[in-house]
């Protein structure tokens, strides 16, 4: 027990002397802290909104098959090539021909009935002038037995009978104009179903509706197609390859910025550092829904007189929503810094709208919203507000006005902290560290 107590003071000591050597180390090791300034600039600003789209020709047409049956040939384009891919045509010109030997043979089979019938109408006009004689000699009959009656010169049963006739006569002169009737009603039918087989006949020559360009060939000689419920599709046909579509997926928070007439300018893959302008066309309605995301698909016109656009190359379009001239600008990380109650100058700190964006912090970002903010500039070793109206933004630079904005003003956007121990000594590994490493705070 006596000697735990003699130790007692000596450890005391020791720890004394490793307070006062971390103190040493904290009252000598200091925090360099330096602002990161951009200088205001003056110059354009545009803001817009990019969405991914595809080139599409700007009228399509699908040509297909209303028959089936085997493709034998291709017809001929304007230079006089098999029609293919690319190939250029005029309204009217033949695609292709399928074999027609069994629509042909129908239309045999209808013409031949037709004549059949023809015929029959012939014969029925005949029959209906038989009978007309008939009835008239029937009559004849009749008048003269209604003269001399029933008597000794005219039997009651010759009587009757010249009555019979001519009744008889009537009756069979109305059957004849019903066949006639008839007769003719089949060639009606008959003419009909010729029509019907040769629109079928016909439609074994595949022929171009509009003049235009093949971007797609479907089918290959000798291969079947087979017209059920839907045409089998055979080519497709762009009308003018010199305007063409942006078909664009725009998302639903930026749909109420697109107007008609807007302009746009995209860029290709195809044709890297190469920019191509156009306006929008229209908006479709029929919105899409991917990932529980919805887009709108916008059409964009775009002039295409040089040929380059081919159809479905995928474009990096931007819509432009609005555009300023020579107007100051700085990053957006101006206006979203906001320093430490203890970097603000002094005669600044107890100013209420200080204190207010100071409590704030990083939230003070959202000032910008409202129109009005402050950036800072610096001040030997503090920063003093500047206060100015936030404008347009197009993601990286923001647009400021103010009474003391001037270009060339230098405006921090973040800061910077280097530890250091003074002139030659190296950071104590016990020194706070208030920020990790020497990393920075700030940025765009």
């Amino acid at each position: 027990m006596n000697r735990i107590l003699k130790r007692g003071p000596w450890l005391a000591a020791v720890a004394i002397l490793i307070a006062l050597g971390i103190g040493y180390f904290v009252k000598n090791g200091s925090e360099q802290v330096s602002f990161r300034t951009v200088a205001v600039e003056r110059g354009d600003l545009q803001a817009v909104i990019s969405a991914t789209g595809t080139v599409e020709p700007e009228e399509v047409v699908d040509v297909g098959a209303q028959v089936a049956g085997k493709i034998v040939s291709f017809g001929k384009d304007k230079s006089g090539r098999q029609i293919d891919y690319g190939s250029e045509i005029e309204q009217g010109t033949i695609l292709a021909q399928i074999d027609d030997s069994l629509y042909a043979a129908d239309v045999a089979q209808s013409k031949a009935q037709l004549d059949q019938t023809k015929a029959a109408v012939k014969r029925s006009e005949a029959d209906l002038g038989q009978l007309q004689a008939k009835l008239v000699q029937a009559e004849r009959d009749w008048n003269r037995a209604k003269k001399l009656g029933p008597s000794d010169a005219l039997s009651q049963s010759d009587y009757d009978a010249s009555l019979s006739a001519f009744e008889v006569a009537k009756a069979n002169l109305e059957v004849g104009k019903a066949s006639l009737v008839q007769a003719k009603s089949s060639v009606e039918q008959a003419q009909a179903s010729l029509r019907r087989t040769q629109q079928n006949l016909d439609y074994c020559t595949i022929v171009s509706p509009v003049k235009g360009v093949i971007i797609d060939r479907r089918v290959n000689i000798g291969q079947t197609v087979v017209s059920s419920l839907n045409a089998p599709s055979l080519f497709l046909i762009a009308k003018d390859l010199k305007r063409m579509q942006v078909w664009v997926a725009v998302n639903e928070a930026d749909i109420g910025n697109i107007t008609p007439g807007q302009p746009v300018t995209f860029t290709l893959d195809a044709f890297p550092g190469q920019a191509f302008t156009g306006e929008v066309g229209k908006v479709r309605l029929n919105a899409t829904m991917t990932q529980n995301v919805v887009n709108y698909t916008v059409e964009v016109i775009t002039d295409n007189s040089s040929g380059k656009l081919l159809p479905y190359l995928t474009a990096n379009v931007k819509f432009m929503t609005s555009n300023r001239k020579d107007v100051l600008l700085v990053p957006n990380a101006a206006v979203r810094w906001v320093p430490q109650q203890e970097q603000i100058s002094p005669e600044n700190r107890s100013r209420p709208e200080i204190r207010k964006v100071s409590k704030q912090g990083p939230d003070a970002a959202g000032q910008a919203s409202s129109g009005g903010g402050f950036v800072w500039m610096t001040d030997d070793r503090f920063v003093k507000p500047l206060p100015v109206r936030v404008g347009m933004s197009d993601g990286s630079m923001t647009e400021i006005q103010g009474e003391g904005v001037q270009e060339g003003t230098l405006v921090v956007v973040g800061e910077a902290r280097k530890e250091s121990a003074g002139a030659g000594t190296p950071a104590s590994p016990f020194t706070p560290k208030l920020f990790g490493g020497g990393g920075s705070r700030g940025g765009r």
